[in-house]
């Protein structure tokens, strides 16, 4: 058996960039064949093999990973006269199923989309949770703490007794998961965190979809949203200048900001602004000096997400070299540290990649306001003015 893990995003760089096994059967399935792509995911792949049966493949569960992972998702009432060979596949799974455990606050919306918010047994440190739906079910104990992603508490998550874990990892090691397998709680991992495109990050609710046997409901909140988005960038593209743009801000000695393949810079193209780092290599994080920052973005006209800053005193108290940027002095600075849930949850982290349609619309509104006058930024706001 393959090597597990699951740990959290590293919210200081978000902050700067934001079953068991079937046997006994009589019916063996027909060959697979791959359904026809239908979006910009590169990370999973739906294989409709049967009426009752699904296979997901998980191509990219983390940067650079060698090995896909392939998952079967079969029909409770078709498991009795179903053959399957337990070795072709990292997990069978019954559908549609009744009991999770998320591990990243991503797979929230996915569920609360699809109606089955209520499958959710756990999830680890749930403070970090904004939706208003999984609070009240936190607050009711509907949904359990299970520790940390990254060392889950197994005597906890054991007595939840879930069909599956949602797993989110960074690479192939993490004790806690090795220990829930082994017990029988399949981990399925998902990726959607390491596609490059928004839209790729929102089609994962294809993947959830499959779950709960909602492939159509899914399939259709996708192609709404993907819809949106591609109405808003067509909106921009009619707008006559490209405004600047600068992100990130200083942590301790280093300029963090989205390298230029990345998702963030994806969405700044698609709003019709000028990135002025969209022409580095790399889907994550850039890491650069004040001075070289300062030096190309001085004058920039925009500047997105200026980590966790939601005041300019605050931004001029960590960094009095903040005022020598144009955006700062024109009042032109935007963070998305002012949207989050009772506990203090960030919402951006949680549905920015479900909702990339929105986060289009709140850059458009900011870079072409002309264009979306009466558009209310869900995400990006201003930062507060100094207190007099």
């Amino acid at each position: 058996m393959r090597p597990r893990i699951g740990v959290y995003y590293f919210r200081i760089l978000f902050f700067i960039c934001g079953l068991s096994f079937v046997t006994g059967c009589r019916e063996t399935p027909s060959q697979s064949s791959p359904s026809t792509p239908t979006g910009t995911a590169t990370g999973f792949s739906i294989h409709k093999v049967s009426p009752n049966l699904t296979e997901v493949v998980v191509h990219t569960p983390w940067p650079d990973a060698r090995t896909p992972f392939r998952y079967a998702f079969l029909d409770r009432e078709a498991a009795a006269r179903t053959t399957l060979d337990r070795d072709a596949y990292d997990a069978i799974i019954l559908t549609p199923v009744a009991s999770i455990i998320a591990t990243s606050t991503t797979h929230i919306p996915a569920l609360e989309a699809l109606g089955e918010l209520n499958t959710l047994k756990g999830f680890p440190d749930t403070r970090y949770i904004s939706s208003p739906k999984a609070r009240t079910m936190i607050a009711k104990g509907h949904i359990k703490d299970v520790g940390v992603n990254e060392a889950m508490n197994t005597e906890s998550v054991l007595e939840l007794h879930p069909e599956l874990i949602i797993g989110f990892s960074i690479n192939d090691q993490n004790a806690s998961y090795d220990v829930l397998e082994r017990a029988g709680i399949p981990i399925v991992y998902n990726g959607d965190w390491v596609e490059r495109h928004p839209l790729g990050k929102a089609e994962w609710i294809r993947f959830f979809g499959v779950l709960f046997q909602k492939e159509e409901l899914a399939d259709s909140i996708y192609h709404q949203i993907a819809g949106a988005y591609e109405s808003a960038r067509s909106l921009a593209s009619k707008a006559g200048s490209r405004p600047t743009v600068l992100s990130g801000a200083m942590y301790r000695d280093v300029w963090y900001l989205p390298a230029g393949e990345s998702w963030a810079a994806q969405f700044i193209k698609d709003a019709n602004g000028e990135y002025l780092w969209n022409d580095t290599r790399g889907t994550g994080s850039l890491s650069l000096s004040f001075e070289s920052v300062l030096a190309k973005a001085a004058e920039a006209d925009i500047w997105l997400g200026a980590a966790q800053f939601t005041a300019y005193d605050q931004l001029l108290g960590s960094n009095k070299h903040y005022q020598k940027f144009k955006a700062f002095n024109e009042r032109k600075i935007f963070t998305i540290s002012k949207t989050t849930g009772e506990e203090g949850g960030v919402l951006f982290y949680e549905l920015a990649p479900n909702r990339p349609d929105i986060v289009l619309k709140d850059m458009i509104h900011i870079l072409h306001p002309e264009l979306l006058p009466d558009h209310d930024p869900v995400f990006y706001k201003p930062l507060d003015p100094f207190e007099k």
